[in-house]
């Protein structure tokens, strides 16, 4: 018997040994899933279930009800919120899609020495010291009535009056979200590019590619991962964006987070929840598309 009990004891101690290898992945894992688990999923389940609720003027009351989001999809003010959303959405991403593809351009291929890219880097990340509420009413006494803009084209004599247009408009909002959100693009983009293997560029100017063949036929699809996640971030950034629309249009114009913020200063939390929730599907399904057409994998 005691023979039999000292050869179990090793074989039972390989068998601990044998399972510390597997564990360790999930033990590696266990803490972010834990910190995913409480601060992100949980307050999700928490919206999706109080969307369910009943509510009045003073309370809500836990209940299972579908009429939030009947309201929600079956009014014609949120579909036109929604359309309105995703035209700012479409309009800043093209925009800083455009100007932050060329900064990063220029910053990976014209810039040579890897200590002037990070000075122009950080150069790019100085409005950010202040924050998105100062940058974006910066622009109202640039683009006022007696504004900067005004005040130049009157005295050079290009109009007569002030272009009303310029401030509490949808201009002003689109321009002060690509002013926000144009380095959440260049990042990535920017990252993207250093990595391109430069004997690539070389071996298609050597076969005769002109600038522009290059550009179109080797940087611009080696670059689409950093066009993707740059995209996913400015358009996550966008819908969710309230205040930009509501100080730049001037109360004027609308957007899911501004009707948002709206229910919950009402205390309508329930209506507020399911619009979260729709929001959230709507985000998740546009995020969906992007990764079916650019695979983001190799960035990661």
């Amino acid at each position: 018997m005691i023979e039999d009990t000292t050869a179990a004891a090793p074989a039972a101690s390989r068998g601990r040994s044998a399972r510390l290898p597997r564990m360790a992945p999930y033990l590696q894992a266990l803490p972010l899933t834990l910190i995913l688990g409480l601060f992100l999923l949980l307050p999700i389940i928490m919206i999706a279930v109080v969307s369910f609720w009943d509510y009045d003027f003073a309370m809500m009351y836990p209940d299972f009800m579908t009429l939030n989001y009947e309201e929600t999809l079956g009014s014609w003010v949120t579909w036109k919120t929604y359309l309105n959303t995703l035209k700012y959405a479409v309009l800043v991403w093209a925009i800083t899609l455009f100007t932050g593809f060329w900064v990063a351009y220029f910053l990976a291929f014209y810039v040579r020495t890897t200590g002037m890219q990070m000075v122009l880097f950080l150069v790019c990340t100085v409005p950010f010291l202040t924050s998105n509420i100062i940058r974006m009413i910066s622009w109202i006494p640039v683009l006022g009535r007696n504004g900067l803009v005004n005040s130049m084209l009157i005295e050079g004599g290009f109009i007569s009056a002030p272009i009303e247009w310029l401030l509490y408009s949808d201009f002003a909002v689109v321009l002060a979200m690509v002013h926000l959100y144009t380095l959440f693009i260049v990042v990535p983009i920017f990252n993207t590019l250093m990595r391109i293997d430069r004997s690539l560029i070389e071996a298609a100017r050597d076969a005769g590619a002109s600038d522009w063949q290059i550009l179109w036929n080797v940087i611009i699809p080696l670059a689409k991962p950093g066009m993707a996640i740059g995209t996913i971030f400015v358009v996550t950034l966008v819908m969710a964006d309230f205040s930009t629309v509501q100080v730049m249009s001037g109360g004027q114009s609308a957007s899911v987070a501004l009707m948002m913020k709206n229910q919950m200063s009402l205390m309508q939390y329930p209506a507020a929840a399911a619009n979260a929730v729709v929001l959230l599907a709507v985000v998740l399904l546009m995020v969906a598309g992007i990764l079916r057409v650019v695979d983001i994998r190799k960035e990661l």
